[in-house]
C-alpha cells in the first residue's frame, strides 16, 4: 500500500482520549506520518505514548477527532499492520519459524511461500540456525529479532513498536535498531516507533515527535545521513539534535 507524496499515510487529527474520572491522556493531537518515514515518539513515563501507539492500532477508538490511512479509511487492526510489544510475547511451547509464521496461521494454512519469506526474514535476522529452536533457547536479543520478524511476515504498510528494545543491553539494542532500519527500508513500511531514550529516537528517526501530558510539543525533522552507522552518535550533529529533544522534554516538565 503506497501513499501518494502529497498526502500523509497515517493523519492524526484532534485526537483525545481519556479514561472515566481522569483528565486526557491524549489530548487534541494532530500528527501526520509520511509514507515510508521512521517516525518515533519520545516523552517521559505517563505521557500518553503507548495510548497514542494503540489509538494509531486501531485497538483504541478515540472519544473525539479522527486517525485515518491515506485512502481516508480508519486504522483499525489487520494484515497492514504489524506490532512489536515491549516483550517478544512468543508462544513458548512453538518453535522459532512457528512463532514467526503465527499472523499466517491465524488466517488460513501458510503456503511454501510464505515458509520461505518466514526462512527468509530469520536469515536476514542472522537467525536461520534457530528456526527449530523453542524460545527458552535463545537470548533475548534473538527473541526480539523473532518478534520483529513476525511483525513483517505479512509485510505490513504500518509497523508499530512499544519500546521493544528497553530491556537489552546497549551493544545488542544497537544491532537490532540496524535490523529494524535495514528491513524497513526495504520494503518501504512506514514506521511508528515509541522509546523514552531520546538517542535510540533520533539515532532510528526521520522525525522524531514529542510527547507532554497528553500534547504533542514538537515534530522535528532529523537532519542526519543515510544510510545510519553506530559511530553517528559521537558526532555534534547527532548529539546537538538528542541535546535540543532534551530541552524541549525538560522545559515540558509539570
Amino acid at each position: 500500500m503506497n501513499a501518494p507524496p502529497a498526502t500523509p499515510f497515517l493523519d492524526m487529527a484532534r485526537v483525545v482520549y481519556t479514561y472515566p474520572g481522569r483528565p486526557p491522556i491524549v489530548d487534541g493531537i494532530d500528527w501526520r506520518l509520511d509514507a515510508g518515514g521512521i517516525h518515533c515518539l519520545v516523552g517521559r513515563s505517563g505521557c500518553g505514548k503507548t495510548t497514542l501507539l494503540k489509538l494509531a492500532a486501531g485497538l483504541l477508538t478515540p472519544q473525539s477527532g479522527h486517525i485515518r490511512l491515506w485512502d481516508g479509511t480508519a486504522a483499525k487492526p489487520g494484515p497492514q499492520l504489524g506490532y512489536v510489544f515491549q516483550a517478544p510475547t512468543l508462544l513458548e511451547w512453538r518453535r522459532v519459524i512457528d512463532n514467526v509464521l503465527l499472523p499466517v496461521t491465524l488466517q488460513r494454512r501458510p503456503q511454501a511461500q510464505d515458509i520461505e519469506r518466514a526462512h527468509g526474514l530469520l536469515a536476514m535476522l542472522g537467525l536461520s540456525d534457530h528456526a527449530q529452536r523453542y524460545p527458552r533457547q535463545l537470548s533475548g536479543g534473538q527473541q526480539s529479532r523473532v518478534a520483529l520478524a513476525r511483525a513483517l511476515i505479512l509485510e505490513p504498510a504500518l509497523l508499530l513498536l512499544d519500546e521493544p528494545f528497553a530491556a537489552l543491553d546497549a551493544i545488542t539494542r544497537g544491532e537490532l535498531q540496524d535490523d529494524l532500519m535495514r528491513l524497513c527500508r526495504q520494503r518501504n513500511t512506514t514506521v511508528l516507533f515509541v522509546t523514552h531514550d531520546i538517542s535510540e529516537a533520533v539515532y532510528l528517526g526521520d522525525r522524531v515527535a514529542v510527547m507532554h501530558q497528553g500534547r504533542m510539543l514538537a515534530d522535528l525533522s532529523v537532519d542526519l545521513p543515510a544510510p545510519r552507522t553506530q559511530s553517528l552518535r559521537h558526532g555534534a550533529a547527532f548529539n546537538q539534535t538528542c541535546a535540543q529533544i532534551f530541552d524541549l522534554m525538560n522545559g515540558a516538565r509539570a
